[in-house]
């Protein structure tokens, strides 16, 4: 970056002093909204074919338009695009290079439009972009789940509630339920992209312009599904944005979750899977210690996701119509959120596709525990007791259980017949965790069967997307 003081600014007409020189450098947005060159390069370019268009440019001036455009594109792909301070942000940087190479018909692309609705297209093209990237990443994460959760479709694990074991499940159906919130999210993000896909180029600093522009235009040039409706909203609206970072608080505390699982699952207590080295760091001082690094610091980064969504509200609260300089600071929370977004998705899709479920662990675990208690309950109910009774009788033989260090399974039937008259030899059929998982036969049960059909439509749903 350089600050050249001899820079003439684009609106320095009106003003009879230079900018002090702090309030350039504390003013200025170029150290971050240079990201955004791509898309303000596609915008301008649109701008200019639809002024051409309109006559408002001839067609060798938007060859001219075009032509250097597309050079000034290419060196800061290379490296070669110096960026100033003194010119303030990414647009009026490619705006000064551009009159520098083209002369005074580079001044003439800002011609019906305002640096107001320039930087609110290109946030949207830019945020478009990196929705579809992440799109693709939740998409490639869950296939990865949907695989896990088919090869494990009858691995029988311990389920949880308050983080007791409760009842047995399937660690196929466990991932499946980390799939639907994810799946769930995906439909959030692409609702957020209809409503982002919206051009307000051509509503100028506020109020429209007087030139004869095509919005429709435009917008079709740049892959909007039309132009926004109303200008003062059009260049002071941050709703997208909001919207996004509402989207990745919710997808981040489901990572968290996921994370929070697996941190647990990987230690020497639960000991439920195994996670490979390349997503683990040890121990500067204990070196037998594995700790896995990667879950714990996704778990970490949803704070500053979250902070990033309670910056943007706040920034938004208290703006009058229609723009203000406030609106700078939206940039960098979205940049960040994406950027974090985009990193944590990467690691759990690379990561998730590793994980070996221990499988003795995991039925050893859901042994333990008395998970099967629920089963005997509907057993007896079965056999013609009330729901109550029934839950009663299977306290009573849970605490034999505890005393005699007993599971259910593992009682002889004169035991079980102790607490219940109506108890008979196919008791054993339900006690065993194979019966317990395979009698929950329906949709969005955990038997294997169930897990197996869920997972077939699963890939299905993610076979529609584009």
């Amino acid at each position: 970056m350089s600050n050249s003081e001899s820079t003439i600014k684009p609106w320095g007409g009106r003003f009879s002093e230079p900018t002090d020189a702090f309030v350039e450098r504390f003013t200025a947005s170029v150290g971050f909204d240079y990201r955004l060159y791509h898309h303000d390069i596609n915008g301008s370019l649109a701008h200019a074919k639809m002024l051409a268009k309109v006559g408002v440019l001839t067609d060798a001036e938007f060859a001219a338009i075009q032509t250097g455009l597309e050079e000034i594109r290419a060196d800061i792909e290379a490296g070669k695009f110096e960026w100033s301070i003194a010119l303030e942000d990414v647009h009026m940087n490619i705006e000064a290079r551009l009159t520098d190479k083209i002369g005074i018909t580079g001044k003439k692309l800002h011609t019906g439009r305002s640096r107001n609705d320039q930087v609110a297209t290109d946030v949207r093209l830019y945020l478009r972009d990196e929705i579809d990237t992440i799109a693709r990443e939740i998409t490639r994460l869950q296939s990865g789940l949907i695989d896990l959760a088919e090869a494990h479709a009858d691995t029988i694990m311990p389920g949880f509630t308050h983080l007791q074991t409760a009842q047995p499940v399937t660690f196929g159906h466990h991932l499946l339920a980390w799939n639907e919130m994810l799946e769930r999210d995906f439909s959030r993000l692409l609702d957020c992209r209809k409503r982002a896909n919206q051009s307000p180029l051509g509503a100028a600093a506020l109020a429209g312009t007087t030139y004869p522009i095509d919005r429709h235009y435009t917008a079709e040039l740049l892959g909007f599904d039309k132009p926004t409706e109303n200008s003062l909203d059009s260049v002071s609206d941050r709703d997208f944005a909001i919207e996004f970072c509402s989207f990745a608080s919710l997808l981040m505390t489901h990572l968290s979750r996921f994370s929070e699982e697996l941190v647990l699952w990987t230690s020497a207590q639960f000991n439920f899977v195994f996670l490979p080295d390349r997503f683990c760091t040890g121990s500067s001082i204990m070196p037998q210690k594995k700790n896995p690094d990667v879950p714990e610091l996704i778990r970490g980064k949803v704070g500053r996701v979250n902070g990033h969504l309670i910056a943007l509200l706040t920034l938004m609260k208290g703006q009058p119509l229609a723009y203000n300089k406030d609106n700078q600071e939206d940039k960098e929370p979205l940049f960040d959120t994406i950027d974090t977004v985009k990193d944590c998705l990467k690691a759990y899709a690379d990561m998730v596709p590793a994980i070996q479920p221990k499988q003795d662990v995991l039925r050893e675990a859901a042994r333990r525990g008395f998970s099967t208690a629920t089963d005997l309950a509907d057993y007896l109910v079965r056999k013609g007791v009330a729901f109550r009774d029934a839950h009663e009788i299977v306290g009573k033989a849970v605490g034999f259980g505890v005393a005699s260090g007993k599971d259910l399974a593992e009682m002889t039937l004169a035991e079980l017949q102790k607490f219940g008259s109506v108890i008979e030899q196919d008791v054993f059929a339900v006690l065993t965790l194979e019966g317990s998982v395979a009698a929950r036969n329906h949709i969005g049960g955990t038997a294997p069967a169930q897990v197996k059909a869920a997972t077939v439509r699963a890939r299905q749903l993610l076979a529609t997307r584009k």
